[in-house]
């Protein structure tokens, strides 16, 4: 590392502390639509005051991330805790300040959240011609890109998550869906060439932009990059097999049943779900977009004098299926959501309403993917199969203690609960 990428802890705690002032909002940034330590395992300890610039400096190395539970084996014929995951697909502030304020609802709730940010959103307008997308030409994009203000609101915005425990993965750049150069059409290759210029956007914002003088990011985001959810759910095979190859953990592009996660192709499966759905003899998917089909169509701003009606179904529909893991086989319930004001911003609210109601529970965790990843590889592999052979909603009939009280193999070196080493 060059000595003009290092700089003094007291320069950059300056430096973080003017970008951090408050700011104003880009108008078209976003189409697409801070937390303490978790309840459960011990937070991992404060990271040391260290930074070191990666590249332009766009991104900083800073420690191990604030507030990231360590994970824990469970004991035998213990209880698994009942895991849930708010995320968010093409994660951006702009007008509507969405990201500043479920920030805040986490924070305020003892929660983490994963925020699925857009490449493009760190890429100004008149820089587009940087993006080169699959089977589209230079500077395409479906979703738009950014001007200054939008790109410093995502900044500051991803920064404060990340430091406040929450994850910050990918939902790619441009957003091509449909059998026109959609996403679902895009081979392995393609896929590594939209996955490696996610990163480039992000880790390069600040040339990209012109802002050389605001704060990094405080994350290697080759590191911090562990999984992502394709658009419009398309795409997923080819996909994997890409992120894998990159390495990627887990992935979030599948529709599932409210089953415990298992491996596809060396990634965790961590699929949405299909939760019941009041009024309906069908199960609806736990996403925001998947309802508002169900309520008004693709018209986004449906009938007004139904926004009360459909925001009570949504967040019904989503504390049944809450419930029916909590009380039945624990399986983690995973929720996808869009930054958006779709019908007056019924989603909004009833997302809101679930965290609120969910995650004071006891033996609740509700947390980012990479918590839950983390803590899927510290099982013993005997116990998660154990765990899903559970049917969806089913509790063990002879109770947890009875279920789990197999002999787990030991737990893998330095996780919690293995035995000591022996000198």
């Amino acid at each position: 590392m060059a000595a003009n990428q290092r700089i003094a802890v007291g320069v950059v705690a300056a430096a973080c502390a003017v970008s951090l002032a408050a700011c104003g909002s880009g108008t078209h940034a976003v189409r697409e639509g801070t937390s303490g330590p978790q309840k459960g395992a011990p937070a991992a300890p404060a990271p040391k005051s260290v930074l070191r610039l990666i590249g332009d400096g766009s991104t900083a190395y800073t420690g191990t991330q604030p507030h990231l539970p360590r994970p824990e084996r469970l004991k035998p014929g213990q209880k698994p805790p009942q895991f849930v995951v708010f995320s968010w697909d093409g994660a951006g502030e702009d007008s509507q300040k969405l990201f500043s304020h479920f920030r805040k609802v986490a924070k305020e709730n003892n929660a983490n959240m994963t925020f699925f940010l857009s490449g493009v959103y760190l890429l100004p307008e008149d820089k587009r011609d940087l993006y080169k997308p699959p089977q589209h030409s230079p500077g395409s994009s479906d979703i738009g890109f950014n001007d200054q203000q939008g790109i410093s609101d995502t900044a500051k915005q991803a920064r404060l998550a990340w430091l406040e425990g929450n994850e910050i993965g990918t939902h790619f750049n441009g957003h091509f869906c449909g059998p026109d150069g959609g996403v679902g059409t895009w081979s392995v290759d393609e896929w590594k060439s939209e996955i490696t210029q996610a990163k480039q956007f992000v880790e390069n914002w600040k040339t990209n932009s012109g802002m050389k003088n605001a704060a990094p990011l405080p994350f290697d985001y080759d590191k911090e990059l562990i999984g992502g959810r394709t658009p419009c759910l398309e795409g997923q095979k080819n996909f994997v097999q890409a992120a894998r190859q990159l390495g990627f953990r887990y992935d979030s592009s599948g529709v599932d049943n409210q089953l415990w996660p298992k491996k596809k192709n060396g990634l965790w499966d961590l699929s949405m779900q299909l939760v019941p759905f009041p009024g309906h003899n069908f199960e609806e998917l736990t996403m925001d977009y998947n309802y508002m089909i169900n309520q008004s169509g693709t018209k986004t701003q449906g009938d007004p004098d139904k926004f009360g009606e459909w925001g009570d179904q949504v967040r019904d529909s989503l504390l049944q299926g809450f419930d029916r893991a909590y009380d039945g086989n624990r399986a983690p319930l995973v929720i996808g959501n869009h930054f958006e004001s779709w019908n007056g911003g019924t989603y909004m609210h009833a997302v809101e309403d679930v965290v609120k109601k969910v995650c004071g529970k006891p033996e609740v965790r509700c947390v980012s993917f990479h918590q839950l990843a983390d803590w899927l590889d510290a099982q013993d592999p005997k116990t998660l199969e154990r765990l899903r052979s559970l049917k969806v909603g089913e509790a063990p009939k002879q109770g947890w203690a009875s279920y789990l009280s197999g002999h787990p193999a030991p737990a893998p070196k330095g996780v919690p609960g293995a035995p000591a080493v022996k000198g």
